[in-house]
């Protein structure tokens, strides 16, 4: 992108010094659009990262009940339920070995409204029922992932996230140290003493190379849950044999042996996975219609613990097994991924790590608009000076690699392109101020 107004564009090969101008302008115009989302993604994500600890403190009324003699039947509970808001559909019913631990039931409620219902298992008093889209948490999630204007939403997030793995890439061209600049230069922090601009400069490139190394693992395991890559490489997975061989969404799942009997009990169902080594806390999905079985897993955070089972809901057989360690390779490497993603995959370290990583995304963020703002000519974007690059073989085949290996930014990039020559040059815009 060049200035319309200036004299004919230079037309240099992008090597050397010519490179570099074009690296920061690019990684200039990436964070002008990178750099809001990635502040907003790092609050929520921070906050989602504590998601068990913040629960346990906003809802500690109806998480945490009265230790009583003995626990009552789950129907009963679901019962207790279905009095107070009307069920057209049980969910799921999660509970935990814990004693003093409420049962979480969801379901759908009267209206068809997909809820919550926290209920004293001693008592099966309903401690309250809130519809799932508006806890507090899922609120956040829906804020992280999609920017509360759903699958819309998902793709200005998913195109903030594959343009600032771009933006870290550039950053850490220009970080490098060149010329007088040595490397214990490029890893000092700002100094107390640094004046107003520099520092904020300064600022920027310390917490960029430390967030180089923490984020951009942090953004590519989010990769697989968004619609365009994720969507991508699920397909790639089921046309290679590396898909989940999780029962959770359907599939090929056994139906029980029968059509006709009596359905076991919930709390036999549990007392199954227990006996077959599961661990708690536990979340069961009823069968859907008389020839439908039990689905219950582990709902432990550790992915290794998380087996499934399908039980047969008149004899108690089970009918499928699903492990972890069943999983395919690609499987298992996205599945630990997302917990790593969490901050769950190696306990309070990693959860340390990530909270550290939200950190640093935030301060360079702030330290990146500030350092802009500063620099910035009065009237104008400050877009940094660059040659015009020729779009020989190397730029078409960048472009070509990034629309194979982040197709949001390839597209992006085709279509900032020819918006630059049919508008952009001719308003003047991202181009940069003459001297």
């Amino acid at each position: 992108m060049t200035d319309a107004t200036a004299s004919p564009p230079e037309v240099a090969r992008t090597t050397g010094g010519a490179f570099y101008r074009l690296v920061w302008k690019w990684h200039f115009l990436a964070a002008l659009y990178v750099l809001p989302f990635m502040a907003l993604l790092s609050i929520t994500g921070a906050l989602y990262l504590y998601k068990p600890q913040i629960e346990e403190w906003i809802y500690a009324d109806r998480l945490n009940v009265p230790i009583g003699a003995e626990v009552l039947p789950f129907e009963d509970q679901v019962a207790a339920v279905e009095a107070r808001a009307g069920i057209t559909r049980l969910r799921g019913i999660t509970t935990s070995d814990m004693p003093g631990r409420s049962t979480l039931i969801e379901f759908n409620d009267g209206d068809k409204t997909r809820s919550y219902a926290w209920v004293d298992p001693y008592t099966a008093e309903v401690l309250a029922v809130t519809p799932r889209d508006e806890t507090l948490m899922r609120m956040v999630k829906k804020i992280h992932g999609e920017l509360l204007l759903g699958a819309f939403g998902t793709k200005f997030v998913e195109l903030a996230a594959h343009w600032a793995i771009v933006m870290f890439i550039t950053g850490a061209y220009l970080w490098w140290p060149r010329g007088d600049r040595s490397l214990a230069q490029a890893v000092q922090p700002p100094g107390r003493k640094t004046p107003g601009r520099a520092w904020w400069r300064q600022t920027h490139l310390f917490t960029g190379m430390l967030a180089t190394v923490l984020v951009v693992p942090i953004l590519v395991t989010g990769l697989p849950w968004t619609d365009v890559w994720g969507g991508a490489l699920d397909r790639v997975q089921q046309e290679t044999g590396q898909s989940s061989k999780s029962l959770r969404f359907g599939g090929r799942v056994p139906g029980s042996t029968s059509e006709s009997g009596t359905t076991l009990a919930q709390a036999e169902v549990f007392a199954i996975a227990r006996a077959e080594g599961l661990a708690a806390p536990y979340e069961l999905r009823p069968p859907k219609n008389a020839e439908a079985a039990f689905w219950i897993r582990s709902a432990s955070r550790d992915r290794f613990e998380q087996t499934e089972l399908i039980v047969d809901q008149y004899s108690g057989e089970v009918l499928a097994r699903v492990d972890f360690t069943d999983n395919p390779p690609v499987a298992k490497a996205v599945s630990l991924g997302i917990s790593f993603h969490q901050g769950e995959l190696y306990g309070p370290l990693n959860l340390i790590q990530n909270t550290i990583a939200a950190l640093l995304a935030l301060v360079l963020s702030v330290s990146g608009f500030v350092a802009w703002w500063a620099r910035r000519p009065k009237g104008s974007l400050g877009v940094p000076a660059a040659p015009e690059a020729r779009l020989g073989a190397g730029m078409i085949l960048l472009v070509i690699g990034l629309s194979i290996l982040l197709p949001l930014v390839g597209a992006s990039l085709v279509l900032a392109l020819i918006l630059d020559r049919l508008i952009f040059r001719r308003l003047g815009w991202f181009g940069a101020p003459q001297s």
